[in-house]
């Protein structure tokens, strides 16, 4: 199980993969973790769709990614799971000897009504790992977010949360990507005054085009340093050097993440195993 990864006194390396949409680009996905596979990562994560919608793809990733020899960590979203399809889900994972789950609370879908979302059986993560702790043998993950979570009035607000996800039997965490790495050494001192003791891996994303920006960091709420910001500025109008530049960026946050002997760093590769490759060739 994942959590028996972190007390080998070695910084966990991880990568997260994501079923595509379409069926038709689907079987692209196993030569992505075959090539992850190849750079010898202690797991691989994948994606669950919004309101379970690719939770069989999800399986059959998981299963695969656990085929390979690999620790094999599943996503699930609670939001649009109600506790006898979670059930089921569950057993479908334990019956591919998949072991451990990224218990995230999810984004509402839009078809999901107002009484559909009132009514769902959990409303936060923590109330999903709780109740699975109860009725299933998994090693669990939880998200966290060095930026706190949108939604959180405070970062004391959040802290709290995730206080009760480890509280409910969350083994580790993984965050939210960000870019400034003292929002992370801040989030692990903050956790550790409260009580929290799960090892925490580091969530980095190499942003390798000026793209990016309207996606995954304006949806995450992640801040943009200066360092950053300049990055772009100077290079976000030639692809070539914006992809060298963002790539050459994730690696020194790597590298000072490694100096501070993080838990773990967890790289969000968007499907391109060669990101994957490039950076950890440079700091391994």
């Amino acid at each position: 199980m994942i959590r028996d990864l972190y007390s080998k006194d070695k910084t966990v390396f991880s990568f997260e993969t994501f079923p595509p949409k379409k069926d038709d680009d689907f079987p692209q996905i196993y030569n992505v973790v075959d090539e992850l596979a190849k750079l010898e990562p202690d797991f691989i994560s994948v994606t669950f769709g919004a309101g379970g919608s690719n939770s069989k793809k999800n399986l059959e990733v998981a299963s695969y990614i656990n085929k390979k020899g690999i620790e094999a960590l599943a996503h699930l979203t609670s939001v649009g799971l109600q506790k006898e399809a979670l059930d089921e889900y569950c057993s479908k994972l334990a019956a591919e000897n998949v072991q451990n789950i990224l218990a995230l609370r999810g984004d509402r879908p839009k078809a999901m009504s107002d009484e559909q979302y009132e009514s769902r059986s959990f409303h936060y993560a923590n109330e999903m790992i709780e109740y699975l702790k109860s009725t299933t043998n998994f090693c669990f993950g939880a998200a966290c977010y060095p930026d706190k979570h949108f939604e959180a009035p405070t970062m004391h607000d959040d802290l709290i949360r995730m206080r009760g996800k480890a509280r409910a039997g969350a083994d580790f965490f993984i965050t939210q990507l960000f870019f400034d790495n003292d929002k992370y050494y801040s989030l692990v001192e903050q956790a550790d005054l409260m009580g929290i003791d799960a090892p925490i891996s580091a969530g980095i994303m190499p942003i390798t085009s000026s793209r990016q920006l309207g996606t995954s960091i304006t949806l995450s709420g992640t801040s943009i340093p200066k360092a950053f910001s300049d990055m772009v500025a100077r290079y976000g109008e030639d692809p070539a050097d914006m992809r060298k530049a963002g790539i050459d960026y994730a690696i020194r946050q790597i590298q000072d993440l490694l100096e501070h002997h993080v838990a773990g760093i967890h790289l969000y590769t968007m499907n391109h195993p060669e990101l994957g490759k490039e950076i950890l060739d440079a700091v391994r």
